[in-house]
């Protein structure tokens, strides 16, 4: 049995309508290992996960908690945790080698792309991706990658409702530079359909700075919530 060099980590909650185009983006290569970290769907997901190619595994809900698990369990020396609801690029195999052996990186992420036509969502791509170059703040919907060592190093998700891949990318780059991938990944855009695009942006916005003012990720979830179905 080949050991995987890379594991894909997907946590998934009610993902059936978009896991098809997620497993196939991932395209596996002999060494590439995929695992499904499911938080207790109902509509059908785990089923569509059982595969010979997908290791998996049943979880409490949680985005971190879920990427916790899959991270425990993965073989590979590099870790890639990519949303249920998102598409890898083709080529995204040795981009991320690319990635991880430029100078001083210690983590990585792809450009982000995001389904859907209004120009407005075209102008939040430009910003997001800027922004990821520029600050080294990539987000997890652009599918974080790094070496499972540093991931360990850096003490893994934070097991919050909101906020868990900000917060390590910022332990993230107390260790080194976070790169950026030239491959684009394309991630649902019913977010920003659901919400609208500008309401969508201020809201993550605000929870940024709620987060970063020390407010609870508990207090910021219900808020988020709470304002997403008014």
């Amino acid at each position: 049995m080949i050991t995987p060099a890379i594991s894909i980590v997907i946590p998934t909650l009610n993902e059936r309508g978009n896991l098809a185009g997620n497993l196939a983006s991932c395209h596996p290569p002999e060494d590439v290992e995929i695992i499904v970290v499911d938080g207790g769907s109902i509509d059908g997901t785990p089923e569509l996960a059982q595969r010979p190619d997908v290791k998996l595994v049943i979880s409490k809900p949680g985005r971190g908690k879920q990427m916790n698990v899959g991270a425990r369990m993965a073989k590979g020396e590099i870790v890639l945790f990519l949303h249920g609801d998102t598409v890898l690029p083709q080529g995204y195999y040795p981009q991320i080698i690319s990635v991880l052996e430029g100078e001083g990186v210690v983590a990585g992420a792809f450009r982000l792309s995001i389904d859907g036509k209004p120009v407005s969502l075209r102008i939040i791509e430009n910003v997001v991706n800027l922004r990821a170059r520029i600050l080294q703040m990539p987000f997890g919907d652009q599918a974080l990658f790094m070496k499972k060592s540093m991931f360990e190093q850096v003490g893994g998700f934070q097991e919050i409702p909101i906020m868990e891949d900000f917060d390590l990318v910022r332990e993230l780059r107390k260790r080194g530079r976070i790169g950026i991938a030239e491959g684009a990944i394309l991630t649902s855009g019913r977010r920003w359909e659901r919400f609208g695009p500008w309401r969508t942006t201020l809201m993550n916005q605000i929870a940024i700075m709620a987060h970063l003012l020390g407010i609870s990720p508990v207090t910021i979830a219900k808020f988020y919530h709470r304002k997403g179905k008014d």
